[in-house]
């Protein structure tokens, strides 16, 4: 009896080994193919990029006006990536990333509506892949977003006329007329007597029943509420959250191994992330959670990762770069999108017409990407000569959006003196 019911216990051991092995074993080899969605020659650049690689002798006049333009916009902290046909020629952090700790190249940054780009790749990747069209309609019954709470709370037929193309373009019609929803969930909590942060699919529900402005198609207006509809879109289709479909089907095939959706608290913060401070003068603000507490604006004032595809990513320069490389249609560094993609993305019609994901791609001037929040700045400028400069800090100013001008300003002085300069090499690659 006794020898019987050791040979159970054995057995029984033996199969739990056995499991534990299968899960182990299924578990390393996500982990490995995860991995090896990242092409082999692409370096772990937050890892692997110091500040003194861009250290330079003819560069020093660079680094004071760098230094320069900081203090006058009273910037902590500043990291600057110039890549040029695809090879990153310079990056190097300035300032402070928090207190007592200096930027440096892999510190990564809320970079706010410059995520609208990631997003935008996201579903250029979805069409490439059968998923979706571009003139796919996006609500009402026979929409993306066909949910029958979403469709019941639409009073304006306009509405069904809106495709992914519209919210792209900031085409779809929406407005501020009653606040952007993305920047207004403590007055939404107040006005519905909610007692949690409202979640998309109420913050959706909440856009639907209000009238659009203009008929889809006929006009723009910037829209940040469009994007975290993209966001669902995204979602709806993949059957994955947003931030797991973007990781592993645009992020991670461009070698990007450190872009992440931010957090709202100085708590929340990761590793390599920095600390973001507003300017000087800047009031306290209401939590975004109608808690009735004063919070400093950056760190609760909005709901930052409740912005998913809108504007909630967090990179470092170098990533943003190589990012920016995946989908500009040079052959240097392997595209995650078709040159197709790539056309409509850039496809440039006037002034009065955003492009898909970037803010303006006019041939003459080259294509620009901006983004703002509280405690963040970031501003992409790639040139029609095939030069991208990037620039990301983590302190606001009494600007806001305003000033990318002053930092375009700033490329343009800074292209002019030391472009020539900049050393001839690649550090995208092991």
């Amino acid at each position: 009896m006794i020898e019987k019911k050791a040979k159970i216990i054995l057995a029984s051991v033996i199969a739990l080994l056995v499991i534990l092995v299968i899960i182990t074993t299924a578990a390393a080899k996500k982990n490995k193919d995860l991995e090896g969605d990242i092409p082999e020659y692409i370096a772990d650049l937050n890892a692997t990029i110091t500040n003194e690689m861009s250290d330079s002798l003819g560069l020093e006049g660079l680094d004071r006006r760098v230094n320069e333009y900081m203090t006058v916009w009273g910037l902590h902290g500043v990291s600057l990536a110039v890549m040029r046909n695809d090879s990153l020629l310079f990056a190097k952090g300035f300032g402070e990333a928090d207190q007592d700790e200096p930027m440096a190249p892999g510190k990564i940054m809320r970079v706010a509506s410059v995520s609208k780009l990631v997003t935008a790749a996201g579903i250029m990747v979805m069409q490439e892949k059968g998923l979706l069209t571009l003139q796919d309609k996006v609500f009402g019954p026979q929409g993306i977003l066909n949910d029958s709470a979403f469709t019941a709370a639409i009073k304006d037929t306009n509405y069904y006329k809106i495709t992914v193309e519209h919210l792209l373009r900031h085409q779809g019609g929406f407005s501020r007329r009653g606040g952007d929803p993305m920047f207004s969930t403590r007055w939404l909590m107040m006005q519905n007597h909610w007692t949690e942060v409202p979640t998309h699919e109420q913050l959706m529900v909440t856009q639907l029943k209000r009238r659009l402005n203009f008929v889809p198609g006929t006009s723009q207006f910037y829209s940040n509420f469009g994007y975290l509809a993209l966001s669902m879109v995204i979602e709806k289709l993949s059957g994955q959250t947003y931030e797991d479909y973007i990781q592993e089907n645009v992020l991670r095939p461009a070698g990007c191994r450190n872009f992440k959706i931010a957090g709202n608290y100085y708590a929340d913060k990761y590793p390599d992330e920095v600390r973001y401070y507003v300017y000087k003068d800047d009031e306290p603000a209401e939590e975004f959670n109608n808690s009735g507490r004063k919070v400093e604006r950056c760190y609760g004032g909005n709901d930052v990762t409740g912005l998913s595809g809108a504007g909630a990513w967090a990179a470092s320069a170098p990533e943003l770069a190589l990012f920016v490389a995946s989908i500009d249609g040079k052959p240097e560094v392997s595209d995650i999108i078709s040159e197709d993609s790539v056309k409509q993305m850039t496809e440039y019609f006037d002034e009065n017409t955003y492009s898909l994901g970037w803010n303006d791609t006019n041939p003459q001037k080259g294509w620009t990407r901006t983004g703002t929040l509280s405690g963040t700045s970031a501003y992409i400028k790639y040139y029609p000569d095939g030069e991208c400069w990037i620039f990301i800090t983590n302190t606001s100013t009494w600007k806001g959006p305003g000033l990318a001008r002053y930092t375009d300003e700033l490329f343009g002085k800074l292209r002019t003196s030391y472009s020539s300069k900049l050393p001839a090499r690649n550090l995208f690659y092991k």
